[in-house]
């Protein structure tokens, strides 16, 4: 059955915020403390998910967490009123306040993992949200982000949600962050392609903590019904990682036949690419970039890696990066250089993706690829699909309900707590999603 690949992008929340919380995450943790313009970072991402509708792709959307989260907050101790709650938190421990705060949930690239009908043994579609067990501020997000996938994507004919994996170190799972499906086509059984950073048999990092573990990939596998014969596991480069690749999705991209990473992507990279090669019959397309061209620490500061390779209805295979690669001059020259003589890439499409950038996240993170057969794509909740009427409907949204400057100081306001409620209840509606958030329970 035809199939095409389905970009559903995170909306970007009313707490937006630059917090520094998450570890090994460079852009983030310089930010620390700026001010953030949350309107501004909504109004980016729906840009960028209007563009790619208007180039024929099939895009949607998945609504944003609440937040604060209170149940959390009383769970670690405060109590009182609602607002009594936020201000004991913020006195107590801003930290935590701001991790019950946290907009992170805008990168829907660790929202879970999802294999395709045709390589699932069931011929059904798989999720399982992620547990993102490193990081405590994205931790409190699994249980809410499941309730979001199962609205968006609520027919068991078609989906099944599994249980995130048991919240431990030693079972990290970051989501499609560290998951690429490659194939010569989205109908037919392909390659899971799984990047971990602990718990394998090679060197560890020694700076930052790597966050994908090989158990939870493994695991990931097996609940997704794969064949063991058509999945490839590789740990990512340990020096990588301890230059601010938290992810793989920082140091390599993947669609369909082609993979484009850096050469200090993997540990023992020639062997994985020889693996994936094998996997695909001898069709892989590799674009792989040499230090010489484009360094790491280059890599890293544009986020020249954390791009979307996309395959347009035309034919034509596009890269969409963000700003700050026209700004690092290596980089850009690559680029340039690659959109003139690629026998691969055929366009490079460059987007403001500013305010998510700061708290280091790029094009990739803000989106869920989701491949989806003709029955699938109707089968899915078709109010969260872009279109030309729900785009100026959630701009017009966004322009009436969020702020245009926050500190996190502000993360204790009790009526940007009512501003949010409000503002989700609100996109619960246009959204049809139902009563997904607590505070509608």
């Amino acid at each position: 059955m035809q199939a095409t690949e389905a970009n559903f992008d995170g909306l970007v929340g009313p707490t937006h915020n630059y917090a520094g919380l998450a570890v090994g995450n460079l852009a983030s943790q310089s930010h620390q403390a700026q001010a953030s313009n949350p309107r501004e970072a909504a109004l980016q991402g729906l840009a960028k998910m209007k563009a790619l509708h208007d180039l024929g792709m099939v895009q949607g959307v998945l609504a944003p967490l609440a937040r604060p989260d209170l149940k959390s907050l009383r769970r670690l101790g405060f109590s009182g009123s609602d607002a009594d709650v936020l201000a004991a938190a913020a006195k107590a421990s801003p930290r935590l306040l701001a991790a019950c705060c946290s907009a992170s949930s805008m990168w829907v690239a660790n929202a879970a993992t999802v294999t395709p009908s045709a390589d699932a043994s069931d011929q059904r579609i798989h999720f399982t949200p992620a547990n993102l067990a490193s990081q405590l501020h994205r931790s409190l997000e699994t249980e809410h982000t499941a309730r979001i996938l199962q609205a968006t994507f609520n027919d068991s004919r078609h989906f099944v949600h599994h249980p995130s994996l048991p919240t431990v170190a030693a079972l990290g799972d970051e989501g499609a962050a560290n998951h690429t499906r490659l194939g010569h086509n989205y109908g037919e059984p392909g390659v899971a392609f799984f990047a971990y950073g602990s718990g394998g048999p090679g060197p560890e990092p020694s700076r930052y903590p790597g966050r994908q573990t090989l158990e939870a990939s493994k695991a990931v596998a097996r609940q997704h019904r794969l064949d063991p014969n058509r999945v490839v596991f590789a740990q990512q480069h340990p020096e990588a990682i301890d230059q601010g690749v938290f992810h793989n999705d920082v140091i390599a991209v993947g669609n369909l036949d082609t993979l484009f990473c850096h050469e200090r992507a993997f540990y023992n990279q020639s062997q994985v690419l020889e693996a994936l090669n094998a996997r695909l019959d001898g069709g892989l397309k590799l674009i792989q970039v040499a230090e010489s061209e484009v360094t790491l620490s280059d890599a890293v500061r544009s986020y020249l890696f954390n791009s979307q390779l996309l395959r347009l209805p035309d034919g034509r295979t596009l890269l969409v990066v963000p700003g700050e690669c026209e700004q690092v001059a290596p980089v850009w020259q690559y680029l340039q250089a690659l959109e003139a003589a690629s026998p691969i890439i055929d366009a490079v499409q460059v987007f403001d993706l500013r305010q998510s950038m700061h708290n280091g996240g790029g094009p990739a993170c803000l989106r869920l690829r989701v491949v989806l057969n003709e029955a699938e794509q109707a089968a899915f909740n078709q109010s969260t699909r872009m279109s030309e009427t729900l785009y100026p409907r959630l701009v017009d949204w966004v322009e009436r309900h969020y702020r245009d400057r926050l500190l996190p100081a502000d993360l204790a306001d009790p009526e940007l707590m009512d501003e949010s409620f409000t503002a989700l209840d609100e996109l619960s509606r246009i959204l049809h999603l139902g009563s997904v958030y607590p505070f509608q329970r």
